[in-house]
This record gives C-alpha cells, structure tokens and sequence, in this order.
C-alpha cells in the first residue's frame, strides 16, 4: 500500500475551503475558515506535522478570525502542536480569535500556555530577532 501525503492544499479542498497558508524563513502561517472539529482536526495536524518535518518550521500561527466552531478535537490538535514545537525551540501563536471560540479556549486551559495574539502582525513581530 503507497503511502499518502497530507498537503495543505489537499486539505484547502477537503477541510478548510477558504485556509490560505504563507510560510516565511521557519514560520507557518495558517488563516482557517469554517469549523475547527472531529471532521478536520486530524488533516490539520498531518498538515502542520508535514510542514514541522519537511520545512522545519519552527513557529506555527493560527489565525483563527474566520473559525466558528471549535470542539475538543481541535482543541487537542493545538495542544498536540504545541507539544510537538516546545521541545525544537518552537511555540505556536494564535491570533484574532472571535469571543466565542475564545471561551472555549479559555475553559480548556489553552491561554495560560499558548500566547495569544489581537493581530497577526503582533504575532509575528513578538521574537522576530531570534530567527
């Protein structure tokens, strides 16, 4: 049996018709649109591992602006990338978060180990030097 490769674009197409994605130097930049659930947690986090391993990225943005709903399997896909970036001296960063998703983040414990960020240009403006 072939193996199959999880790219961003396949995923634009299955999961998050209107994602765009911009990596620069060892950043990724992820803008999601739509649901954040069971149905397309498991094709980001092939996504973002496909992108940590063949490009080395080092730092993960999510712009979460356009997401309207986040479940505990998207909850977990971030925890999991997190835990994947910090031990290579990387972090994940999430930006424009509507209130509602924040709420759900903020019941999980997310924000007192992930930053947050109003703006994605805060965000990565926030370490710039150390690349």
């Amino acid at each position: 049996m072939g193996s199959v490769e999880f790219s961003l674009s396949r995923m634009i197409k299955e999961g998050f018709p209107g994602m765009e994605k911009n990596i620069e130097r060892q950043t990724l930049l992820l803008r999601l649109d739509g649901d954040l659930d069971m149905k397309t947690a498991e094709t980001l986090r092939q996504a973002i591992d496909n992108e940590i391993e063949r490009r080395k990225v080092r730092t993960v943005i999510l712009n979460l602006e356009k997401v309207q709903f986040i479940d505990s399997s998207g909850l977990g896909v971030i925890l999991g990338r997190y835990k994947k970036l910090v031990p290579l001296g990387g972090k994940i960063k999430i930006t424009n978060v509507p209130a509602h998703v924040f709420k759900i983040m903020e019941l999980s414990g997310l924000p007192k180990i992930i930053d947050f960020y109003q703006t994605e240009a805060a965000a990565r403006e926030e370490g710039r030097g150390a690349q």
